[in-house]
């Protein structure tokens, strides 16, 4: 099982990045898929999620309205459309499959930096 994440980089606010997670070694359609991200010294936050069964999707407060998670099974990809990006979204973001068929996998992690 491994997650490999893609399209972190430096950005401007208000710029726009978009993330990609590539998924093997199991079921990727029937699991969930999950986006976090870790500031230095703190816990890793979840910021955006879905399921594999009928893509339902739910976000952290902090980015709602400006990030959109999405999924495309027949590529066993995830994403994160990032917009209107922050200063405070600059942080390693990472993709995980939270679930036990799928080895509760997390990839190796993609830096975003937003400034100017």
């Amino acid at each position: 099982v491994q997650l490999v994440e893609s399209g972190g980089g430096l950005v401007q606010p208000g710029g726009s990045l978009r993330l990609s997670c590539a998924a093997s070694g199991f079921t990727f359609s029937s699991y969930p898929m999950n986006w976090y991200r870790k500031y230095p010294g703190k816990e890793r936050e979840l910021v955006a999620a879905i399921q594999g069964t009928d893509g339902t999707t739910r976000y952290a407060d902090s980015v709602k309205g400006r990030f959109t998670i999405s999924r495309d099974n027949a590529k066993n990809t995830v994403y994160l459309q990032m917009n209107s990006l922050k200063p405070e979204d600059t942080a390693v973001y990472y993709c995980r499959c939270p679930a036990s068929g799928c080895y509760d996998t997390w990839g190796q992690g993609t830096q975003v930096t937003v400034s100017s």
